[in-house]
């Protein structure tokens, strides 16, 4: 036993040992180049571009902290409400302090974060995972500084253009690293994965590291994007957020189900007895408006004498299920939002399985799919199908996260993240009048995880279908295309 401990303690010794002596010819390199003049370098460019995709994930006004800041340049870039930097080069320390006085800046090795106590919106570690000497351990450490909203986002370079930046830096362009670690996409994956993170989204960017007029810009913004160029990308660029299991979160929320009813009369009685009681407490808002039968007044008479659920009624001031559902979140009080269609083609019994998938951390915008299932006849037409799945490919590779089916009605997250994206909605504009791609977009812009939720889809019983597939395909072919140009190619 004896022995064992002092293997231990000799083991540990002898890593930490290592350790010192990686840094100290880190920090004597860091130390060297802050020293030096600020050139414009190929490196000096492709920083500039990497503060451009930082600013399209990092909202302004957040908390913020940086582990390898250098001189706080993407740290003051990023405009945070409260801006932390940590590097252990001594003198880019000094220099950044002075150059942002209004930000935080400490002199400390990521391997050993236990000086800072509190917890930010989103942690940086922008390329260096490829430069420290034991990734688990400085994961591990920023494990401790994560809320459950926390986003760590990094960016690190692809092992193909080593040739390249070796041939920049014998001719004077780029600047001089020591020997880097070799990460591939797969190995940072797995090492999120074992320490407890889980990616929400990654992409390869930056085809072309400099600045030259229109041929840049074209290279970098879209052919960088495109299968097969994005595999010739100098940076992996990368967002995780910590598992639900690594903080302690109480589970038993309260739920908002919200029904848009238009023209569904037939189905009222129904949704009340067959919406089941989720958590601490259920309350479902009717929202109506623009019916041409007796909608509003079967409502008003089924919650006359209905008592097992809270039940509230609103009536739609505007039109679109878009602008009745955003009236019924604006009404709920309850921490997570859920939207059932009132046409009944999903089960309201499913309802359980979103509020599982959202308070166990496995999702954080929980997305119904109706094309995994086999339908019921008459469910959803032939071409209604070929859309949703033409509209399904183009969205995922628009939003850079697998989602099946964006014309699904019911979309479940949490009011907090809901007020986040209706606060930004600017962004994209109020031009959804179906409501689904408003909070897609959205939970995308906030990188909220994304999860599909497959359900069986029903033909519904009484009504007809309020959607024209051909004015609604159009429109949604329109919404694509602003997506790409606000999300995917910026």
């Amino acid at each position: 036993m004896i022995e064992n401990r002092q293997a231990a303690v000799t083991e540990k010794s002898i890593s930490e040992s290592n350790r010192e002596k990686f840094n100290e010819r880190r920090v004597a390199k860091w130390n060297e180049r802050a020293l030096k003049p600020v050139q414009k370098t190929i490196s000096r460019l492709y920083q500039h571009l990497l503060i451009h995709l930082f600013r399209q994930h990092i909202p302004e006004n957040c908390k913020i902290l940086e582990i390898g800041c250098f001189r706080g340049d993407l740290l003051n870039a990023l405009s945070p409400s409260h801006g932390v930097g940590i590097d252990f080069s001594e003198v880019a320390i000094e220099q950044a302090q002075k150059r942002y006085p209004d930000l935080k800046f400490h002199c400390l090795d990521g391997h050993d974060l236990h000086a800072l106590t509190e917890t930010f919106d989103y942690i940086i570690l922008s390329d260096l995972i490829n430069d420290v000497y034991d990734v688990q351990s400085v994961l591990e450490q920023v494990k401790r500084l994560c809320t459950p909203h926390t986003r760590i986002v990094f960016n690190f370079q692809s092992h193909l253009w080593s040739p390249i930046i070796r041939l920049a830096r014998k001719c004077g362009v780029a600047h001089d690293l020591l020997l880097q670690n070799w990460f591939t996409m797969h190995d940072v994956k797995n090492m999120f994965k074992i320490v407890g993170f889980d990616i929400v989204s990654s992409q390869d960017e930056i085809i072309f590291p400099t600045q030259l007029p229109l041929i840049g810009g074209f290279l970098n913004t879209f052919l960088a994007r495109i299968w097969p160029f994005c595999h010739l990308c100098l940076s992996h660029f990368v967002i995780a957020r910590p598992r639900l299991q690594l903080v302690n979160e109480q589970t038993d929320k309260s739920v908002s189900v919200i029904v848009a009813a238009r023209n569904e009369a037939g189905h009222i009685n129904d949704i009340l007895s067959r919406v089941p009681k989720m958590g601490s407490d259920t309350e479902i808002i009717f929202v109506e408006g623009g019916s041409s039968d007796n909608t509003y007044d079967v409502i008003q008479q089924e919650i006359a004498e209905y008592t097992r659920l809270p039940v509230s009624l609103y009536k739609q001031p505007g039109k679109g299920k878009g602008d009745a559902v955003r009236l019924g979140f604006a009404k709920a009080q309850n921490d997570i939002l859920m939207i059932l269609d009132a046409d009944m083609t999903v089960m309201p019994e499913d309802l359980p399985r979103f509020y599982n998938a959202l308070v166990s951390g496995t999702g954080e915008f929980v997305n119904g799919v109706r094309l995994v299932y086999p339908m019921e006849d008459n469910a959803m037409r032939f071409l209604n199908l070929l859309g949703n799945k033409f509209f399904s490919l183009g969205f995922s590779f628009t939003l850079g996260q697998p989602i099946k089916d964006t014309l699904c009605g019911t979309k479940v997250l949490y009011r907090t993240d809901y007020e986040k994206i209706a606060a930004n909605r600017e962004y994209f504009g109020e031009f959804d009048p179906y409501g689904d791609f408003d909070l897609i977009f959205g939970a995308a812009k906030q990188n909220l995880k994304m999860i599909d939720m497959p359900i069986r889809y029903q033909a519904r019983v009484y009504g007809d279908t309020n959607i024209n597939r051909w004015e609604g395909g159009w429109l949604l072919l329109k919404m694509l295309v602003v997506a790409i140009r606000r999300i995917k190619f910026i």
